[in-house]
C-alpha cells in the first residue's frame, strides 16, 4: 500500500481530522472512491478476527472488575491463568479508541505468558468504550488528562493489593497506552517495568523521576512519534535509566495491532512480543 495512504490514515486517527475530510483526501490518493474504500477496508481494525487467545480459553479465568478512581468508578477487563498463585501484574492500556477486542486479546496473550492482567478501560468514566471508533477517538480527546493518569495509577494500586498479586508491577501500552506508560513510570516509583509501543514521550525534565526499567518499541516509519526519540533517550542515558530501545524497520505505527492489515508487521510484532515478555519475566517474576 502506498505509504502516503498509511501516513494519512495515521493523521486521521491521531489529528482532529474529520472523517469526511479524511475520505476526500484518501479518494485522491487512491485514484478514485472505489479503491479508497479497498483501502480503508485493511486500514480499519477488523475485529471480527480479533482473537488469538479465546475469550473462552479453559487454562484462563476472566471476570469484570473496578475500582475507586479519581471522582469516578473505573473498570476493567481482568484475566489471570487458572489456580491459587501469587503473580506479578501488568496493566495493559489501549489505543485511543478504548479497551476494543484487540486490546482484550492481548490481555488474555499477557495474561497466557502468566500474569495478572488487567485491560483498563479509560472510557468506563464516560458510559464505556463505543462500538464506533470514530466515537471511541473523541470520547478518548474529552478526557482529563490528570483525572486520567490518576485512573491508571489506582489501577495499579488495585492489583498491588489483590491477593493473588505479588506485589511487582508491569505496564504495557500501545499509541496513546504506550504514552500513558511513560508518564505512569514517571508517577509510580513503585513501578517495575513499562513497555510502550510507539508511544509519546515525556518531558525531559520527569525522565529522572523514573525508577523503572523500560522497554521502548518503535516503527522504523512512524515518523511522527520518533521524532521525539533523541530527547527521551538523551534522557534516559543522563539520568542512568535503564532501559532498551527498539525500532523496528520497515514498520509503521502500530505495528503490532494484528486487526489493521495494512499496518500490522508481524515480525516486528513477535520480535517486540518476545523482548516485552522477556523483561516482565525479568521483573515481575
Amino acid at each position: 500500500m502506498d505509504q502516503r495512504i498509511i501516513d494519512l490514515f495515521d493523521e486521521y486517527t491521531h489529528a482532529p481530522l474529520s472523517r469526511k475530510v479524511f475520505m476526500e483526501r484518501l479518494v485522491k490518493l487512491a485514484g478514485g472512491t472505489a479503491l479508497a474504500f479497498s483501502a480503508l477496508s485493511i486500514l480499519e481494525p477488523g475485529y471480527a478476527a480479533a482473537a488469538t487467545v479465546a475469550p473462552e480459553d479453559d487454562n484462563l479465568e476472566t471476570e469484570e472488575v473496578s475500582w475507586p478512581g479519581d471522582g469516578a468508578t473505573v473498570k476493567g477487563y481482568l484475566v489471570h491463568p487458572k489456580g491459587k498463585k501469587k503473580r506479578g501484574a501488568v496493566v495493559v492500556i489501549h489505543e485511543n479508541r478504548g479497551l476494543t477486542p484487540h486490546i482484550k486479546d492481548v490481555t488474555r496473550r499477557v495474561a497466557q505468558a502468566g500474569y495478572l492482567a488487567l485491560g483498563v478501560d479509560a472510557l468506563s468514566v464516560v458510559g464505556g468504550t463505543p462500538t464506533d471508533e470514530d466515537e471511541g477517538r473523541k470520547l478518548i480527546g474529552q478526557l482529563d488528562p490528570l483525572k486520567n493518569l490518576n485512573n491508571y495509577l489506582a489501577a495499579l494500586t488495585y492489583l498491588r493489593g489483590r491477593p493473588d498479586c505479588n506485589g511487582r508491577t508491569g505496564a504495557v501500552g500501545f499509541c496513546w497506552g504506550g504514552g500513558l506508560v511513560n508518564q505512569l513510570a514517571v508517577h509510580d516509583p513503585k513501578l517495575d517495568a513499562g513497555v510502550a509501543y510507539y508511544g509519546a514521550q515525556p518531558k525531559a525534565e520527569d525522565v529522572p523521576k523514573i525508577k523503572a526499567a523500560m522497554l521502548l518499541h518503535y516503527g522504523g516509519l512512524d515518523t511522527r512519534i520518533n521524532a521525539g526519540i533523541p530527547a527521551y533517550e538523551a534522557a534516559l542515558k543522563a539520568a542512568g535509566t535503564k532501559y532498551e530501545l527498539y525500532v523496528y524497520e520497515g514498520a509503521n505505527h502500530a505495528f503490532n495491532n494484528d486487526t489493521s492489515p495494512a499496518r500490522y508487521n508481524a515480525e516486528a510484532a513477535k520480535l517486540a512480543w518476545d523482548r516485552t515478555l522477556k523483561l516482565f519475566k525479568e521483573k515481575l517474576g
